[in-house]
């Protein structure tokens, strides 16, 4: 029995993405229920199921297998190769989601770069209300609610949810193409969302 095997087991048996830290606890614990089975990974190290997950990841390129390993923002998972999506498919017959307009797609994509940003500051970007898109994306579980800005009128704030890394295959924000130029770039906001600006006010003179 190998740290790999052992690592490729949780993989296998996890419904959800599993991380270094996540695996390591699950191992180490192993001991601890069965003290008639010897656990010979109870000292077993994050670096090493690192190791063992990399380990896996390049035996099941070198065979060609049907499924990989693929990472996510909370982890590793075992997933189909996209290859055999055709044939999987077959097995879960549900009618696919619309996919989203072209005024969604633009939408997610301002609220992406600049997030958190008010529906006034993306409706400034687009210069068409975006009520109906928005409440799109909220329901397909794209963005969210995030808090109020400190403006006047405290308007809500959105930003993009967990889902949607998933969603676009990211592990996180930073992995948005350019995402540093652009988030640089100007780009118009409401007038809500500006701070105001101080006049000048004339100070009357007594007479001399």
């Amino acid at each position: 029995m190998t740290l790999a095997r052992v690592v490729e087991s949780l993989l296998f048996s996890a419904q959800k993405p599993l991380s270094a830290k996540e695996m390591v606890d699950v191992i180490k614990r192993a001991g601890q229920v069965d003290e008639l089975s010897p656990n010979e990974f109870a000292k077993v190290r994050e670096s090493e199921v690192a190791a063992a997950v990399e380990e896996l990841k390049i035996e099941y390129g070198q065979q060609e297998r049907a499924f990989q390993l693929v990472e996510k923002a909370e982890g590793w998972q075992l997933a189909t190769d996209p290859a055999y999506a055709n044939w999987v498919r077959q097995l879960f017959p549900a009618p696919k989601p619309a996919r989203l307009t072209a005024p969604a797609l633009e939408t997610l994509a301002i609220i992406a770069y600049r997030q958190p940003i008010t529906r006034p500051d993306v409706e400034a970007v687009r210069g068409v209300a975006i009520d109906g898109v928005l409440q799109t994306l909220m329901e397909r579980g794209l963005v969210k609610i995030s808090g109020r800005a400190e403006i006047p009128g405290r308007p809500l704030l959105y930003e993009t949810t967990q889902f949607f890394l998933d969603h676009f295959g990211l592990r996180n924000l930073e992995e948005l193409p350019n995402v540093e130029e652009l988030r640089k770039r100007y780009l118009p906001v409401s007038p809500r969302s500006q701070p105001p600006v101080a006049t000048e006010q004339t100070v009357p003179t007594s007479p001399t």
